[in-house]
């Protein structure tokens, strides 16, 4: 496959080893951007319009869930996935992450290179997931999600 003909990741997270791991695990099949922070972050999904973001939720000057937040409220990248990566596992993070400023998916530190590339494939509809019949994909989770009952 070309190098113009791969999918785009951006990488956002404040730590320069889990940019680097992150750009190890997937440059073999992904053309991968870095950014330290989410206002880099914002500027790379306004220039380079990757197809996947992975962001960390806790960066300086401007933190993952607002830059989150900045790329799924406009027209231009509303659309691009972003997957929340970070240490905290909290239900309640989750939740706001995904529900409030507009994520896609979440994945907890640490991670194998496996759930990462399973991750990215499950957007890239690699994955032998199946696409439930409401028609939005699961969320890529480290440790699956037990069904919640409905109410009716």
């Amino acid at each position: 496959m070309g190098e113009t003909n791969k999918k785009k990741v951006l990488i956002a997270d404040d730590e320069p080893a889990v940019r680097q791991l992150v750009h190890r695990i997937l440059s073999k099949d992904y053309v991968v951007f870095e950014a330290q922070d989410g206002s880099e972050a914002v500027d790379i999904v306004l220039s380079q319009k990757p197809d996947i973001i992975l962001m960390d939720m806790m960066m300086p000057k401007v933190d993952g869930l607002t830059a989150c937040y900045t790329i799924k409220t406009d027209e231009a990248t509303k659309e691009i996935p972003v997957v929340m990566i970070t240490a905290v596992g909290f239900d309640l993070n989750k939740r706001l992450s995904q529900d409030i400023m507009g994520a896609d998916g979440y994945i907890t530190k640490p991670f194998t290179p496996q759930e990462l590339q399973s991750a990215v494939n499950h957007f890239f509809g690699e994955s032998s997931e199946k696409t439930p019949a409401s028609g939005k994909k699961p969320s890529p989770e480290k440790t699956p999600q037990r069904a919640k009952p409905r109410r009716s």
